[in-house]
Order: structure tokens, then C-alpha cells, then sequence
């Protein structure tokens, strides 16, 4: 799993909230205690804010936490502190999207769903550009540092310890033609081509002669689970102007479920290769 300050983040504040839980203290009573704001302490439960170290020593004196867990803790505090690559891109993206991209990094298993687009994870430098390059919402001069974090994303498919990708995606996403039938083209050779090479990306296809499943229409998401039992799955969605981020567990349930009817009447992972193959050769 790769180290994400988010992911760490998160995981600090959650364990910091179940020892100040086990304790019985609320955060008006631990904030009085670390001479600090309840709303710093619910800020760093939520994992928003870094805490400092003479701050987190203060809450692990008085939740009286024990050695080999305060030990765990600092250590946690010290991931937060490193600094991930899409923070040199906090000035044009949405910090909902920045956090997003965050616990992407740090997730071992994603599982997305698409409608009409190939998922960003997989997609090519040209078909990322033809998306992006004729949006009015926009700035030109933000379209390459966004290609560029697109491109970055893309990493946590290699090395020791790759992230899990599981994509349900429309057959109308490989018949799009975005940027016209060369760039479609190109973008489904390199779609085969990460599958084929890749054991940690799986790919199904949902194709038209399919019949109706809870999913369909409901455009992209992602479920991203983590390496640490402490964490929840997490819900990410997005629209033309809008994303969001979800820990509620009913709401990621419901939409785990729909993710899972999806992958029950797409194609299997050989079927959906060999479609992807044929469309690529209709272009």
C-alpha cells in the first residue's frame, strides 16, 4: 500500500476519536484538557487538520493511551506530515477532488462504474486532453497540470504493491468517440493493453444487449477500500460541476451492491477483452 498523508490523516483522527470514546471524555472535555478548541479536536477526528506534536502528546496523556499504541500514533502523525504529489496542484482542483486523489493513492482495491467514458486510471494522454480540451468550465492554461494529474493518478497501477482497479463500464464508454476515431482507437489498444498486462486491473464490460441493472444510468463512481481495518469504504461521485465524497456505511452500501449487479451481467473479464478488441477494429 503506498503512503498517503490523507489515508494517515483519516486513520489518526478515527483512532483518536475511539480513545477519547474509550475514555469517556467528549471533545469540550479533551480540548479543555490539551488547552486547545473543541473544534480543533473534531478537525483532527475528521483528519482536516495536522495535529501538532505537543497537541497529540497532550490527548494520549490524558485519554491515558497506552505505550505501544502512542508509539503507533506518532508515527501515524509522522505520515500525515509528508507531502503528496497532488498538493502542488491545490490551486486547480476542488479540495474535495484533492482529497479524493489522496485516498486513491493510499486505497488498495478500487471499484469503479462508467457510463460513456473510459475511466481516468486507464485512460491515454490524448483522450484525457480531447475531454478536457474543449470544456468551458476550464481554464486553458489549467488543462495540462490537469492531464498531468490525470497521468500521475495513473502510477498506483505499477510497482510492488499496485493498487486493485475493478472497473464496470458500458459498452457505450468504447464507442464513444471522443476526440474522433483515431484517438478512440489508440485509447482502446491501450485499454487491452493494461488489461492484458496488468493482474491488478479488471475490466467488464456491459454491453448493450444487456437487460436493465441498479447501476445503469447512474453515470461514475467510485468505492475505494482500504488496507487498515479501522477504515470504512469510502463513496466518490461526480458530475459536471460537482463531486463527493461518502463514509456514510448505508449509502456505500447501496452502491456496492449496485456495483456488484453490474459486474454480474457484464461480460467476463476474456469476453470484455475480445469486445474491446472488435469495437477497436470498427473504428
Amino acid at each position: 500500500m503506498a503512503n498517503s498523508p490523507v489515508v494517515a490523516a483519516w486513520e489518526l483522527g478515527v483512532r483518536l476519536r475511539q480513545c477519547r470514546d474509550a475514555a469517556g471524555m467528549t471533545t469540550t472535555t479533551a480540548a479543555k484538557g490539551a488547552r486547545c478548541t473543541q473544534g480543533y479536536v473534531s478537525d483532527v477526528e475528521r483528519g482536516n487538520t495536522r495535529v501538532s506534536l505537543d497537541k497529540l502528546n497532550a490527548l494520549l496523556r490524558i485519554y491515558d493511551v497506552e505505550a505501544g499504541e502512542a508509539a503507533e500514533l506518532r508515527a501515524l502523525r509522522e505520515e500525515v506530515l509528508l507531502r503528496g504529489w497532488w498538493q502542488e496542484y491545490s490551486a486547480i482542483f476542488d479540495p474535495v477532488v484533492l482529497r479524493m486523489f489522496g485516498l486513491e493513492h493510499g486505497a488498495v482495491t478500487v471499484r469503479a462504474h462508467q457510463s460513456l467514458l473510459i475511466t481516468g486510471l486507464l485512460q491515454t494522454t490524448e483522450y484525457a486532453h480531447a475531454l478536457g480540451g474543449g470544456d468551458p468550465i476550464f481554464r486553458s492554461a489549467d488543462l495540462q497540470p490537469r492531464m498531468e494529474a490525470r497521468m500521475t493518478r495513473q502510477r498506483r497501477l505499477d510497482g510492488e504493491d499496485p493498487l486493485r482497479l475493478s472497473v464496470v463500464m458500458s459498452e457505450g464508454a468504447l464507442r464513444q468517440q471522443v476526440g474522433g476515431p483515431e484517438v478512440m482507437r489508440r485509447q482502446l489498444q491501450h485499454l487491452a493493453a493494461t488489461i492484458d498486462t496488468h493482474e491488478n486491473v479488471d475490466v467488464r464490460i456491459v454491453p448493450f444487449t444487456a437487460s436493465r441493472y441498479s447501476a445503469l444510468g447512474a453515470g461514475t463512481f467510485h468505492i475505494y477500500e482500504f488496507d487498515s481495518p479501522r477504515l470504512p469504504a469510502v463513496l466518490y461521485q461526480e458530475s459536471v460541476s460537482y463531486a463527493e465524497l461518502i463514509d456514510r456505511a448505508a449509502l456505500v452500501r447501496e452502491y456496492s451492491v449496485a456495483w456488484d449487479d453490474g459486474a454480474q451481467v457484464a461480460l467476463d473479464r476474456e469476453q470484455s477483452l475480445a469486445l474491446i478488441r472488435r469495437v477497436e477494429t470498427e473504428m
